[in-house]
């Protein structure tokens, strides 16, 4: 299981919100240096969130967002805010490899589907950002402050096995907080869809709780806030 730290950047400085609450935030700092601390640990992967594009529905720190692809050998993984074509070929010509697309991936799965054909399935990541309403996950988009309407199984069927490789899941109500990671989630998608290269995000307090997670089944884990706040090293999440 690859464990691919994150940064998230509000403002130009790396930061963690709480279950996405923009008035709940903590600020960790300089990216570059994040950055670079994850890239002597050992890390090949940074998962990077422009939570200002998130918020405003178009890549917000493009710029930024090169800048940290070209001054790092780690390969970047980056959404936030990418809701057409256009912003796909931005962040990929700017060195990211592998944009991460949210609400679109649900509103609009068929123009998704033809990026993922045109770009290559390696290159796109749909991410899944959930809650737990009336007995069933249906997701959030718009930065997790808008209802879909659409439940997680119905939107992982849009999406058959060849045309999608990558798919990003968070429970929200876990995200931020280090209350442990939804395992039973992530077992529930693999048993649906076992095709994919499930990233599972959300929750991840300790090292125990990447063992629970690579025994789901989980290509990657995404951590976060247990890296900054020292719960474990990464260098030691690594050896797992």
């Amino acid at each position: 299981m690859l464990i691919i730290p994150a940064v998230d950047l509000k403002d130009g400085v790396c930061v963690r919100l709480m279950q996405g609450r923009f008035d709940d935030v903590t600020r960790y700092g300089d990216p570059f240096a994040q950055l670079r601390a994850f890239e002597v640990a050992g890390a090949t992967w940074v998962h990077i969130v422009d939570l200002d594009g998130a918020r405003l529905g178009r890549p917000a720190q493009h710029e930024l967002i090169a800048r940290l692809a070209s001054e790092t050998s780690l390969r970047v993984q980056c959404g936030g805010g990418v809701r057409s074509r256009a912003h796909v070929e931005a962040l990929l010509e700017a060195g990211v490899a592998r944009v991460v697309i949210g609400s679109a991936a649900v509103s609009n799965a068929a123009d998704v589907r033809t990026w993922i054909d045109s770009f290559g399935v390696d290159r796109l990541c749909v991410a899944l950002d959930v809650r737990r309403e009336a007995n069933d996950w249906r997701v959030a988009i718009q930065g997790w402050a808008v209802g879909s309407g659409v439940t997680l199984s119905e939107a992982l069927a849009a999406y058959p096995p060849s045309d999608l490789s990558h798919v990003l899941v968070t429970d929200v109500s876990r995200d931020g907080a280090l209350s442990g990671p939804n395992a039973e989630l992530m077992r529930d998608i693999r048993r649906q869809r076992p095709d994919l290269q499930l990233q599972a995000s959300g929750g991840v307090s300790n090292l125990d709780d990447l063992s629970l997670l690579r025994a789901t089944g989980a290509s990657a884990a995404i951590v976060g806030r247990a890296l900054y706040e020292g719960r474990f090293a990464l260098e030691d999440a690594l050896a797992i």
